[in-house]
């Protein structure tokens, strides 16, 4: 079996499941994996394989056919330049929450006080902002002690210093101290149970429906209720609230926000012209 051959198979058994275009990008990861480049794939496409690179490809393809995402086959996702380590226990890190980083460093440069990821997950906005704010104290919190641990191993291969703890945000007693911060920031689950029938089988059967989903029956925004009063407490004045948020909630989430008393809350539209951020200040 040569590399041609494994390219061919990929592209048959994936096709009820992706388009030609993502199984190619999906098949580029595996076979960087494997060592090869998109070069050697070209070069090499006809030499024969080990039987290890045979078996390698065989058990992804296995789990991809088992609409296992990418990441989660490769145990890894580019995130901001940095490699993060993902699992099941963790969110795969999106697109758009670049943005929210990158908005973040635009609007604060040379930032060296106190700020808090709640709800961290794999680490991916803690430590993206550690790795540009070194001066910084970063805090990271999440109710899972399974992402916290895979947090903490990429906090360590990114070499970036971060206080992690195992707390429920929603709790009142969920900082044990009075400690302040400069800055809040949160991806928090926001997609609400009604938008499951248009999410993919690779999402809703392998990602933590921990990370991904709210109670719309009971309150879709109980998230950003609980951020706003965890604020009220531990933000510094002046300080600002960043929450990535349902495109759908826009208007809402700032209401929230404003009932609080924050200000200056607004909603920051994504590349795509969808509303994604929410902003406010105390």
């Amino acid at each position: 079996m040569t590399i041609r051959d494994v390219k061919i198979e990929f592209q048959q058994k994936l096709a009820t499941l992706y388009d030609a275009k993502e199984i190619q990008s999906i098949f580029a990861i595996i076979a960087e994996e494997a060592g090869f480049s998109t070069t050697a794939i070209i070069l090499q496409a006809d030499e024969p394989l080990t039987e290890e690179k045979i078996q390698y490809f065989n058990n992804c393809l296995q789990k991809l056919e088992l609409s296992e995402p990418v990441q989660y086959v490769r145990g890894k996702a580019d995130f901001y330049d940095l490699q993060f380590t993902v699992t099941p226990a963790v969110l795969i890190p999106r697109p758009e929450t670049e943005e929210l980083v990158q908005l973040i460093i635009n609007e604060n440069a040379n930032f060296h006080g106190n700020l808090i990821d709640l709800g961290t997950g794999s680490g991916c906005i803690a430590i993206s902002l550690a790795s540009n704010f070194s001066t910084a104290q970063i805090t990271a919190m999440d109710i899972s002690s399974a992402a916290l641990e895979v947090a903490k191993q990429n906090a360590q291969n990114n070499n970036v210093n971060i206080k992690f703890i195992h707390a429920d945000m929603q709790k009142d007693d969920c900082l044990q101290d009075n400690q302040q911060f400069d800055i809040i920031v949160s991806n928090p689950p926001y997609v609400c149970n009604a938008e499951k029938k248009d999410m993919r089988a690779n999402v809703l059967q392998h990602e933590p429906h921990l990370a991904l989903f709210v109670d719309d029956d009971n309150y879709p925004l109980q998230f950003y209720k609980a951020i706003a009063q965890f604020a009220t407490k531990h933000l510094k004045e002046n300080g600002t609230i960043y929450c990535e948020i349902n495109e759908t909630l826009g208007k809402e989430t700032v209401e929230l926000f404003q009932s609080y008393g924050f200000k200056n809350s607004q909603v920051i539209q994504d590349l795509f012209g969808k509303d994604r951020i929410v902003k406010a200040q105390r």
